[in-house]
């Protein structure tokens, strides 16, 4: 266990992770909630305005690409993620007042969640990229897949308490939540010490822009396989808000607690494999092949569950598979590329595994819609297979080289 959280012992990470626990919670809270007022209130059980939604949000990190590494790189990333949180903050306080005085349309949401897209765009780049500078490389695996342990532990609580404040309440106080909620890690950015921050080393590569990290990944053919395995899975599979809401109003026909519990019912297999991944030293691509199979499966066996309850163990497995393959593409991303281009690569990991939402999402959508719930969690589960059918050929020529004369 002193292995698993050793990254806690840094005071900076320590006060950091406390203040993300607090708006991760709030972050899922609204994801549920935006989810359902989308899928019941604001249309008649449309899982393509869902994908819509999907699309807005994450869409901006594509489109945006050339401006978030480089900005993630070159400025204090410190005042960066200061800007960026407060901005999603009002966001959230700016939905939740729509809501609660009725006004709210399907138009308002789909605005909301290009904005929200648009900040997160510049802030995942420098939140993940702001790790290395509070721990170093020495602990920077292990850091990530801390980071997703809180983001999924939000996840497990999140949802949940969403389900019941929706039905308590209603959606719009949900929202105010959230934006109180970024108060926590607001709170830790000014208290961090910078004295005791770790300096962005180099290896010698001193050049700016978009296409410098390009051309960095390029070079490297492991990160340009992870790259398109992240596109593969990112764009046809990581579309659980679909999956899961369509499920649960479409095929179980339960209301917005038992939704929510389902969401959490994965965060407790992403909880587990970010655990499990923290207490691994170094990212291996054999690795990263084996969770694509898994989260193929895991998604072909979910379409096939006959009942709620069975759904939700399902989702468990999905959850372990999903953490374990992003948490390790993550870490491979930022331990293989120069620390210099650092932001840049990760930008391109976040670009093409969120980027390709705009694409995927509504496909996914408009497959659950002709087709059936159960119909979208198999075209989801084909991408991690394909995935893995690519890392493993690179892994198998990786091999053969090496063990040329």
């Amino acid at each position: 266990m002193k292995t698993t959280f050793r990254s806690l012992a840094n005071y900076n990470y320590r006060l950091w992770a406390a203040g993300a626990f607090i708006s991760n919670i709030g972050t899922w809270m609204q994801r549920t909630a935006q989810d359902w007022i989308v899928l019941t209130e604001l249309t008649q059980h449309d899982a393509t305005a869902v994908g819509i939604v999907m699309s807005l949000q994450f869409g901006p990190q594509f489109l945006l690409l050339p401006l978030t590494g480089a900005v993630a790189d070159r400025y204090d990333r410190r005042r960066v993620l200061f800007f960026t949180q407060s901005a999603m903050g009002l966001l959230a306080l700016g939905l939740g007042v729509l809501t609660l005085t009725g006004a709210v349309e399907l138009w308002h949401v789909y605005l909301f969640a290009l904005l929200l897209g648009c900040t997160t765009a510049f802030d995942s780049p420098t939140r993940q990229s702001f790790v290395s500078e509070l721990v170093g490389d020495a602990h920077l695996s292990n850091a990530v897949a801390l980071n997703s342990t809180s983001f999924n532990a939000g996840r497990l609580v999140g949802p949940a308490v969403a389900g019941v404040l929706i039905a308590w309440v209603g959606s719009g106080w949900v929202f105010v939540l959230n934006a109180l909620s970024f108060a926590g890690v607001l709170a830790a950015l000014v208290y961090l010490r910078p004295a005791e921050f770790h300096p962005r080393a180099s290896t010698g590569v001193q050049s700016s822009g978009l296409m410098d990290g390009l051309r960095h990944v390029w070079a490297r053919g492991e990160l340009r396989t992870v790259l398109f395995m992240f596109f593969l899975i990112g764009t046809f599979g990581l579309n659980f808000p679909i999956y899961i809401s369509t499920m649960a109003v479409s095929v179980f026909a339960v209301g917005a607690r038992e939704f929510g519990l389902l969401t959490s019912s994965m965060a407790v297999g992403s909880v587990t494999g970010a655990l499990l991944s923290a207490g691994r030293d170094k990212p291996r691509m054999g690795l990263l092949v084996g969770a694509a199979v898994a989260f193929g499966v895991a998604l072909l066996t979910a379409a096939a569950m006959p009942t709620y309850r069975w759904f939700a163990v399902a989702l468990f497995f999905a959850g372990l598979s999903t953490q374990t393959f992003t948490t390790t593409a993550h870490s491979a991303a930022q331990l293989w590329s120069d620390p210099f281009l650092r932001g840049r690569v990760i930008a391109l990991v976040l670009a093409v595994s969120a980027g390709g939402t705009p694409l995927g999402a509504p496909l996914i959508g408009l497959v659950a819609n002709r087709l059936g719930a159960r119909w979208a969690l198999v075209a989801g589960a084909m991408s991690g297979l394909v995935a893995a059918a690519v890392g493993a050929v690179v892994l198998v020529r990786r091999r053969r080289t090496a063990n040329l004369p």
